[in-house]
Order: structure tokens, then C-alpha cells, then sequence
């Protein structure tokens, strides 16, 4: 037998093979070729462009026109063009006037905002478009479409003067503490470069007087096909694919003279700083220490992808050293991170920050210093290691699997990325492979150096205390909170102890029930199980994903089952029930427990219903139904993990009610429900009095250690054969104690009548309109269809005249539910963020299309649209497991027959407009809705 000694050799010398083994089939300094899945080709003009095949979703395509022009090309009376100028992409064109653009992708389901849309940054501008392609032409009009962005803008005064209104409403909205506290934070953060001078909204100012030949010349110099990315993903043949862009684009020519696009540098601090910034209005405090910039590595050879896995073992331990102090009775901080952050394209830096706790900035500085330190002088054990390598194992292990069914938009990134940045595109094959190759060979010793080359310690820091003034603490110095850095330099460290863990979740599985009774539903391809406890289990097999199951029951119950006095118990036993862990397991030991796996279980209260969720990957079922098991049978007892719970908590609320938006939304709970503790409202720091452990974790008891009365539904790639014994064993052994199943009405209702009442809450200009209608309804599905259809039709109606025709608003605009439980009723509402001096338009506005509605009902044309996205998005989700599990779910609850799936666009096409106006009679009210609006605080 080999003594200690022999054993440690042997493996040190199969390490060595195994280095060397991989060092042999992958040369560390070669580029990384590109995977055969993406066709990347470049026209005579200089415009890229990068073509993948992918049939998820079917009949989609993903384009996208990435421009690397962003604000720092900016010259000085041009501040705010270059996301002025993405404004005017969808205010007139060559081939599109202006509102037509719009009109037409709403005519073939495109939904503005949440499928077509675009941003600007600082260093480029991406376009959005997905296109459907089950019409013919519809490939060939969104081609155009990209081709008019790029070159055809018609940028008339008329149309320029139009948007300043929508653009400085978007300004407008973007205003508060953060933009506050940014303005004096970037330009220390960017070290005085260009970068500070040229945030993305510009200047005000200048956005309200700028001559349209500025915007135009930003347009001329910068949007010019070198600069250009053309990406096409989808469902297309790539031939035909590459034969558009050559068609739409090869005829663009770049600008002579052609401006020189410089790259912005961003100095390196030579000396350490400290800054503080603090606002009445923000939302927490927090402190970050960012080390000098550097130039981010290159990511062109397999030396640099080795890098980056060997980044992500390091970004992972670090976390998870964190967050184990932050699970301590008195953590140093809320929550805290470290690691490499990219500033831009070209620059990276270090840093370390924090959510302060009640403590303040210099606990929290201390841990992360030190802990910086620890890894750096200490490095990290075999244990961190290997639980990392086993979770990003997984990760690649979840993207090869999931290589055939991933949704076009899902590879988008990464090929804006390698236009961007240089990011190799070698496909999640390659990658797989790469994978288990490379990671297998990162050994300790090489983390551990990383960790001593990476962490700085030397001058050029800038430390960063950023806060709220009303939060009844003082803010620290700049004095202070570097000597609180150097303090904490200075203290005595030793290495991290590694305790010993479990080898997993379950020593021994429970004693097994049974299966007692079964059915198929061949329509809908689902199979029902009735267990011997009396549960219910309906299986859903699927094809559309390989690595995903979802696990997920609703039944009758939630918070209302409780008294009153329970309220804040019941809102947050859940949550206090899942930070202290499972079993005799903290959360964090959970995790290193499933390093490698893919499970989790939640559970909650709503109003009126008990919830469970879950999740995992394909082989990772038994993992998922064992946490299941003992959320339902091994509630744990931490009084350490609720004391630091409760501490964040408190500490999440104590500056919530400086924001103007929470005294907002409290106002309107209010004035809809009065001082009723049923609904939801902003938390206060005293609302944590009231919660106990004891009292949360016998509420939690009373629910959640019976599965009586729940339908558990299982959605997914699984064998229905294979999952049948982990059924038998974990969920037909589950305790079903008799409780109550039912909706509990409370009597809450909102208030009778027209309320209207005015807010007067923060320090900018600043207004927000909410109108509510409520009040009692029939439920039906069909009713609930066309509610919706009124709401989304509204919508339309919202963005045509008060944005695009009144410039009164950015965004905002209406939802609606009709519901069954606990009683018939239905509810709209409609939210519009505005400027003060446009609050009465705003409200007339509503009002008036409110009333035209009522008259007219909608225009047809209007009707279709919302149809016809419904109808795109329905297609899709078809393909899709949260669909379905939403889609049992609700009809389990209801107690309705789920076959309605299947009968969903022939309801769509009989919705008429004649029921559309009838729903907005039947639900707009006039004599019965709130209204509340939020003014800026009175000077």
C-alpha cells in the first residue's frame, strides 16, 4: 500500500501529465479560431458582418446594427447627439416617414420598447430588431429598415425640434440621487478623462438649443459602414442572409474626408484618493476602493481564454468568501464583491465594494481589505477550488447541452461583443471542449498566483463612500475613510480555515410511497400521477430545452390565511425560513454541497395562494426533489442567520421613504386602501419589530409542512419512466396533514368613489400621474382576453399622442388584470412620469383618448396590431416550459380544463372592436377611480 508520501508524488506527477497532455493539444498561443456556426465577412466599404443560422425560435430573426460610435465621439456643442441621433431612427426615414417605421413592425407583431428598440453608450449604438419571417417580405422591409438607420435618416428641423421634448422628458425621468451622486463621482472614477465629460444623455442645455446641423454632422462623421456591424441571427438561410447585407449595404460609402475615430485614454491615479458623496434621496450606502485602471487583456489566443476561466474560479471563491461574511449574526457589510470590472472596451480595473450595514463604511473597508489580502498572501484551498471548477464545469456542460435549443437572441451578444471588443466567437462546441481541456489542468498553485499577481497593493486607489444624508448616521470623511484602509492594512492575518462538509443533501433517502393511480391527456401530451398521500403530480415531457425542468405548485392559502397581527410574519417567513438554510445546512453550505449541480427550491406566500417553485438541470432531479423534501420537512433553526437577516432588512428600509418613488407608491396604497396592513406597501425600518423568528418559522410550519391539497407540476426534458421512483420517493412522501385549502377574503377592497389627491415628495422636477380604475367584475377567460386587448390597445393610443404627438411623456403607460379571487374584480391602471408644468395636459390626454374609446372603441388597425403580437408571442411561447407551467398552473388553480392552450388564437380573432369599446364603458368609471400625482417637494 502507497504511504502518504508515494500517494502525494503520484498525484503530483498525473497533474503534471494532465498539464502536459493538455498543453499539448491546445498551443496556448494561438489565436482561438472562429467556430464554423457564425459566417463573419466584410464588405469593400468596411461595414463587418456576422451571420448565424439558429432555428429557436422558428420563423425569427434577430438584426441588429451595431455603430461604434457612441457620446465620447461627441465634439463639444454636440453633447447628447449621439443618443439624440438613436432617437431619429424611428422619427423618419428614406424608405419609412415618420410614425410608419413603428406602424408597420406593430403590423407584423413587433411590440415597441419591448421588442424593438435600441441604446446608446459611450462607445457605441446597437439597434434592435427582431423580425418575424412567416410573411413574406417581412426579411427583405427589415433589412431596409437597417439600412435606413445607417444611411437614410432624413433628419428634417421639423422632426429634430419635435423629439428635443421627448428626449429632455427622458432626461428628466433619469434624474434623482444616482445622477446626482454620479456627477460627482465619474469624473473621479474616470480619472478626469473624456469619459466623465461625455455621459451618454449630454447636457441639457444643449440639448434644447443645439442647431440640427450638429446632430446631422455627428450623423455624416460617425455613421459610416468602417464603423458599422450588420448582425444577423435566425432563422434564414445564411446564403441568402449574406446576399441582403451585400445588397443593402455594399453600396454605402464612407465619408471623404473620413474623421479619425480616437480612442479616449483613461489616466492612471498615481496617488490614492478618497471621495464622499451623499444625497437626502439615496436609496443606501455603500463603499467601493477601485485600483488603478489597466489596459483589459486581449481576448484573441487560447493563453487569453485560459485567463479568463482562470478569472472566473477567482471571481467566484472571492464571492463566496463574502458572502459568508455577510451571513455572520453582525456582518461587516449587506452584501460585498470583488474582482476585475471592465470600464470600457480598453480598460479594466480591480475593486472591492459594499452594502453597509448599520455598522458603516469601516467594518465593512476592514473585510474587504483584509480579505483581499488573505487570498492574495493565503491564496485559496483545494476545497474552493475544486467546488469552482465543478460549478463553471457545469455551466459549459448546460450551454453544449443546450447548443441546439438556445433562442437566436441569446448569441447576439457575443458577436457584438467580438465587433466591440475583440471577443473570440469560437461556438459552444469548441468551448465545451476547450473547457474540459483547459479547466481540469488549473491547478492550486496557479489560482493562488493569480491571486498574488492581481490583487494590487500598491498606491492609486480610489475610495468611494457613497450615501444617504437622512439615514441617521453621519457620513465618514475622506480623512477618515483612508485611514480606515490603512488601518485595516496593518492588522494580523492568518490563513482561512476550510470546514468539512456533507457529501450531500440527503444521507438516506425517505421511505418511498407510491404511484396509485394514473392518467394521460394525449391532446395536450400530459400525464397525471395521484400519489398515496393524496398529492397530485402532472407531467409535461418537452423537447424545448435539454437542460431545464421546472417544478412548480399554486394551491388556495397565502398570507390572508393568517390574522392581521400576523401580517408582517407572514410576508416575510418565507423569506426569514430560507436564510437560515435546510436541514443542518446554512445557505452558503447548500451551495458548496451542489457545486456542480443545477437545483433550487423556493416557496412563498401570496395574498391568496402557497407557492412552490423549483429548478434543474437534466441530471439534476433528485438534487431538486430532495431540497423539496426538506423545505417540507427540516426547517432550520439559526438565530445568527436571522440577526444578520433582520439587520439587512432594516437597513434595505431605513432610507426606502427618501426616495420620492416610495413616498409615491405608498400614497397610492394608501389612498386606494387607506391604512389597511393587507397590501403591499414600501417597508419601513419599524416594520422589522414586528417580525419573529419563532412566530415566522410556526407560520412557515403551518403551510409549508403539508403538501395537502397541491398539484405539483413537472415541465421539462425528463423521461417520464426515470422520474417515477424519485416521485414515489420524495413527493409521495411527503407529509399532507389536513389544513385549510381555500381563498381567505379579508374584505379588502379599494375606496368607492373619485379620489384625487397630490404628493409632494423630492428635489427635482419631477411628476408622476397614476390613475386607478377598480371595481367588481365577472371572471371569465374570454373577459380577461379582452380587458387585456383594451389595455394593450390603450398603450398604443399612449405612445402615439402623448409621446409622439403631444411630446408630453418618454414612457409610461397602462396595465390591467381582471381576477377571480377572492372576488370578481378588475383593476387598470396608468402610470406617466412627466414634468410638473405637463401634469394637467397629461391627465386631459388620458382622459380624452379615455373618452374617445368609450365612443369609438379602437381603430382596426390598432386591434391588429395587439392581435397579431399576441399571436407572435403565443407561437413562441408554445415552445417554451414557463409557458406551460404558467399556463397548468393557473388552470389547476382555477380548476378549468387546460386544453383552452390550444383554442388561444381562435379566442384572439373573435375579440371584435365592438367588445373592445364595450370593456372600456364596462371598465372605465368615471365616477369611480383614484387619482394621484407626485409633485416635486414645494421650495
Amino acid at each position: 500500500m502507497l504511504n502518504h508520501l508515494q500517494k502525494t508524488v503520484c498525484l503530483a506527477a498525473l497533474l503534471i501529465a494532465c498539464t502536459t497532455s493538455a498543453a499539448a493539444k491546445i498551443k496556448l498561443s494561438d489565436p482561438i479560431p472562429t467556430g464554423p456556426q457564425v459566417v463573419i465577412g466584410k464588405l469593400e466599404n468596411g461595414l463587418t458582418y456576422y451571420i448565424q443560422q439558429n432555428g429557436k425560435p422558428e420563423k425569427k430573426l434577430e438584426l441588429r446594427l451595431v455603430v461604434k460610435a457612441g457620446s465620447i465621439l461627441e465634439d463639444d456643442d454636440q453633447q447628447g447627439l449621439a443618443h439624440f441621433t438613436e432617437h431619429m431612427a424611428f422619427n423618419g426615414s428614406t424608405h419609412f416617414k415618420k410614425h410608419e417605421l413603428v406602424s408597420w413592425l406593430q403590423s407584423i407583431g413587433v411590440k415597441f420598447g419591448a421588442d424593438l428598440n435600441a441604446y446608446t453608450s459611450f462607445d457605441e449604438t446597437v439597434y434592435i430588431l427582431p423580425i418575424p419571417t412567416d410573411k413574406s417580405g417581412n426579411v427583405e422591409q427589415g433589412f431596409l429598415v437597417l439600412k435606413d438607420w445607417a444611411h437614410g435618416l432624413t433628419l428634417t428641423d421639423a422632426d429634430i425640434d419635435m423629439e428635443r421634448a421627448i428626449v429632455l422628458e427622458e432626461a428628466r425621468n433619469a434624474k434623482g440621487a444616482g445622477e446626482r451622486i454620479n456627477k460627482i463621482v465619474m469624473p473621479k472614477m474616470y480619472n478626469g478623462s473624456r469619459y466623465a465629460q461625455r455621459l451618454p444623455i449630454g447636457q441639457e442645455d444643449i440639448l434644447r438649443t443645439f442647431k440640427p446641423d450638429a446632430l446631422r454632422r455627428f450623423y455624416r462623421d460617425w455613421y459610416r459602414p468602417d464603423l458599422m456591424a450588420v448582425i444577423v441571427v435566425g432563422d434564414i438561410d445564411p446564403a441568402r442572409a449574406a446576399q441582403l447585407v451585400k445588397a443593402h449595404f455594399g453600396g454605402l460609402r464612407n465619408p471623404v474626408p473620413t474623421r479619425v475615430r480616437h480612442d479616449s485614454p483613461i489616466p492612471v491615479r498615481s496617488s490614492t484618493e478618497a471621495l464622499v458623496a451623499t444625497d437626502p434621496e439615496a436609496s443606501g450606502n455603500a463603499v467601493m476602493i477601485r485600483y488603478p485602471v489597466r489596459a483589459a487583456r486581449d481576448k484573441a489566443t487560447f493563453a487569453d481564454y485560459r485567463d479568463k476561466l482562470v478569472r472566473s474560479l477567482f471571481g467566484a471563491m472571492m464571492g463566496n468568501r463574502l458572502q459568508e461574511l455577510a451571513q455572520q449574526a453582525k456582518p461587516p457589510f449587506i452584501a460585498g464583491a470583488s474582482g476585475q470590472q471592465h470600464l470600457t472596451a480598453r480598460y479594466e480595473t480591480y475593486f472591492s465594494m459594499a452594502a453597509l450595514g448599520k455598522d458603516g463604511a469601516e467594518p465593512a473597508i476592514a473585510a474587504l481589505v483584509q480579505e483581499n489580502e488573505r487570498a492574495r498572501r493565503f491564496g485559496f484551498s483545494a476545497q474552493e477550488l475544486e467546488r469552482g471548477k465543478k460549478n463553471l464545469m457545469r455551466t459549459f456542460e448546460r450551454l453544449y447541452g443546450e447548443r441546439e435549443k438556445t433562442d437566436s437572441d441569446a448569441y447576439v451578444g457575443e458577436l457584438i461583443r467580438n465587433f466591440l471588443e475583440r471577443e473570440s466567437v469560437p461556438g459552444i462546441e469548441n468551448e465545451y471542449n476547450y473547457a474540459r481541456e483547459l479547466i481540469p489542468a488549473i491547478l492550486l498553485d496557479e489560482m493562488n498566483r493569480y491571486a498574488r499577481e492581481n490583487i494590487p497593493v500598491d498606491t492609486g486607489k480610489l475610495v468611494l463612500y457613497t450615501g444617504s444624508t437622512k439615514a441617521g448616521t453621519a457620513a465618514p470623511s475622506t480623512e477618515q475613510l483612508l485611514a480606515w484602509v490603512d488601518a485595516a492594512a496593518r492588522i494580523e492575518l492568518t490563513a482561512r480555515q476550510e470546514k468539512p462538509m456533507a457529501s450531500g443533501l440527503m444521507d438516506t433517502p425517505p421511505a418511498a410511497g407510491s404511484i396509485v393511480a394514473e392518467s394521460a391527456n394525449k391532446a395536450l401530451g400530459l400525464t397525471t400521477l395521484t400519489l398515496s398521500n393524496g398529492v397530485k403530480v402532472i407531467l409535461k415531457p418537452t423537447d424545448f430545452a435539454n437542460e431545464q425542468i421546472y417544478l412548480g405548485a399554486l394551491r388556495p392559502g397565502g398570507i390572508t390565511q393568517f390574522a392581521q397581527q400576523d401580517v408582517v410574519n407572514a410576508r416575510y417567513a418565507n423569506a426569514v425560513v430560507a436564510a437560515m438554510g435546510i436541514k443542518d445546512m446554512s445557505p452558503l453550505d447548500v451551495q458548496k454541497v451542489m457545486a456542480g449541480k443545477t437545483a433550487g427550491v423556493t416557496t412563498g406566500f401570496g395574498p391568496y395562494v402557497d407557492s412552490v417553485g423549483g429548478f434543474a438541470g437534466s441530471t439534476d432531479i433528485d438534487s431538486m426533489l430532495q431540497m423539496l423534501y426538506l423545505k417540507f420537512t427540516n426547517v432550520r433553526r439559526d438565530e445568527d442567520l436571522f440577526t444578520s437577516f433582520l439587520g439587512k432588512q432594516v437597513e434595505g428600509a431605513r432610507n426606502v421613504m427618501a426616495q420620492p418613488q416610495a413616498v409615491f407608491a405608498d400614497a397610492v396604497v394608501t389612498a386606494m386602501y387607506g391604512a389597511s396592513p393587507w397590501p403591499q406597501r414600501p417597508p419601513r425600518p419599524d416594520d422589522f419589530a414586528k417580525l419573529n423568528l419563532e412566530r415566522a418559522i410556526a407560520l412557515y410550519k403551518d403551510r409549508f409542512t403539508s403538501a395537502s391539497g397541491m398539484t405539483f407540476i413537472m415541465v421539462g426534458n425528463f423521461d417520464v419512466a426515470k422520474v417515477r421512483p424519485l416521485i414515489a420517493t420524495y413527493l409521495a412522501s411527503l407529509p399532507t396533514a389536513s389544513l385549510p385549502v381555500n381563498a381567505n377574503d379579508v374584505g379588502l377592497r379599494p375606496v368607492r368613489g373619485v379620489i384625487e389627491k397630490a404628493v409632494f415628495s423630492g428635489f427635482e422636477a419631477k411628476s408622476q400621474v397614476a390613475i386607478n380604475f377598480t371595481g367588481d367584475a365577472v371572471y371569465s377567460r374570454q373577459a380577461a382576453l379582452r380587458l387585456r386587448a383594451l389595455v394593450d390597445v390603450m398603450n398604443i393610443r399612449i405612445t402615439d399622442v402623448l409621446r409622439e404627438k403631444l411630446t408630453l411623456i418618454y414612457g409610461g403607460g397602462m396595465g390591467g388584470s381582471l381576477e377571480r379571487v377572492p372576488y370578481g374584480h378588475y383593476a387598470i391602471g396608468a402610470s406617466l412620469p412627466t414634468g410638473p408644468a405637463n401634469v394637467d395636459k397629461v391627465i386631459a390626454a388620458v382622459f380624452a383618448e379615455i373618452a374617445l374609446m368609450k365612443e369609438q372603441g379602437p381603430l382596426a388597425a390598432d386591434l391588429d396590431k395587439v392581435k397579431q403580437n399576441w399571436i407572435q408571442v403565443h407561437r413562441r411561447s408554445l415552445r417554451e416550459n414557463g409557458y406551460w407551467m404558467d399556463q397548468l398552473q393557473a388552470a389547476v388553480l382555477e380548476e378549468t380544463d387546460p386544453a383552452v392552450i390550444l383554442t388561444y388564437e381562435q379566442r384572439v380573432a373573435a375579440i371584435t372592436a365592438q367588445e373592445v369599446r364595450d370593456a372600456a364603458r364596462r371598465y372605465f368609471d368615471l365616477d369611480n377611480y383614484v387619482q394621484v400625482v407626485l409633485y416635486p417637494e414645494k421650495k
